[in-house]
């Protein structure tokens, strides 16, 4: 690479001037910044999820809470169901935690440092929130970012060794000035020209000073482990129907889907392979199969149903007409479809 630290980052911000994504929680280069509240949640919601997916989410979640107070006098119950479908379910459970710090304290804090503080908020979201709603020089490096620097610097280290490595060359790259800019600017580049598969290096505003390039292999990098096989777990879960109602749990606070309205389960989640006994005795007819793919596993999960029984377990009923209003998580959310499609 025969380019400058100073090159580069000159020659990044100029594409993003031109083409900066029009994005409902970003202000565009050379508007005033954007709302903290906005960045932090988009940010939180932007974590494994597309920016296509979190769009109605964002929009949902600023309408019903228009600020960090809302957020905070929400019931946390309203917003886990606001959030069913995005993941990650401790996400949502942290935003309420650090949204009553946030309410106390009276305002953002600017410093990626004391961002770090707030419930929830890994080195990742405080760079971006510092960056991105302050203007703060913080080096901020997401999957995109990590995408573009091993590509950039032809970094052939494996992942996750190379994420030093990464860091110390975004470390180099990212400018005193219009930092915020410069992060959206990489992740805009890494979303829609240096893209994991086929990347368009003949539209890359760095395609002159990349090394993975001049290589002609951009491809290659960032170099992975091979892949290990997903444990399977199987399990099952509990369709329990009376008067056009069916039977909904609350699962603990902590743990897989913590605090998520549910169907009955049999324990998978905690112990691998379920064990827990039946929540009724009872005929039960099998109504099919879900999969479901967790980060470090796969489920088989067998849907159970049954009806008129009374539930040995504590929950509620719940109208199959008003289902869509639950806020499932998606796994259940995909049970409840296959019962009620069977009919």
């Amino acid at each position: 690479m025969t380019a400058s630290a100073a090159d580069i980052s000159r020659d990044l911000l100029d594409w993003y001037d031109r083409h900066a994504r029009d994005l409902p929680w970003r202000a565009q280069p050379g508007d005033p910044a954007p709302d903290p509240y906005h960045v932090w949640l988009s940010e939180v919601m932007l974590q494994q999820t597309t920016v296509a997916a979190v769009k109605p989410y964002f929009a949902k979640f600023t309408s019903t809470w228009v600020d960090v107070h809302a957020l905070a006098a929400a019931p946390e119950e309203e917003v886990m169901a606001a959030w069913a479908g995005l993941g990650y379910y401790s996400r949502a459970r942290n935003l309420v935690k650090a949204a009553k710090v946030l309410a106390e304290r009276g305002s953002f804090p600017r410093t990626e440092a004391e961002l770090r503080e707030l419930p929830g908020l890994g080195a990742y979201t405080a760079a971006a929130i510092a960056a991105i709603a302050f203007g703060e020089r913080a080096v901020v490096v997401d999957a995109n970012v990590e995408r573009v620097v091993a590509r950039l610097f032809a970094i052939s280290e494996p992942l996750p060794k190379a994420r030093k490595a990464i860091r110390e060359k975004a470390e180099l790259i990212t400018p005193h000035e219009r930092a915020g800019d410069f992060a959206q600017a990489m992740m805009d580049l890494g979303s829609s020209i240096c893209t994991a598969r086929d990347p368009k290096c003949l539209l890359c505003p760095l395609a002159n000073d990349c090394d993975a390039r001049a290589e002609g292999d951009s491809a290659r990098y960032p170099v992975k482990p091979p892949k290990k096989a997903k444990p399977l777990r199987r399990g099952e879960a509990y369709w329990i129907e009376r008067d056009n109602a069916v039977w909904l749990v609350k699962r603990p606070g902590t743990g897989m889907l913590g605090g998520m309205r549910s169907l009955p389960d049999d324990g998978w989640s905690a112990k691998g392979d379920g064990s827990a006994s039946r929540p009724v005795e009872g005929d039960w007819e099998n109504a099919g199969l879900v999969r479901h793919s967790f980060t470090h596993f796969d489920l088989e999960l067998s849907v159970l149903r049954t009806e008129g029984a009374d539930p040995a377990v504590e929950g509620e009923w719940w109208p199959l007409e008003r289902i869509e209003e639950a806020g499932l998580p998606t796994l259940f959310a995909k049970a409840a479809r296959l019962v009620l499609a069977a009919g």
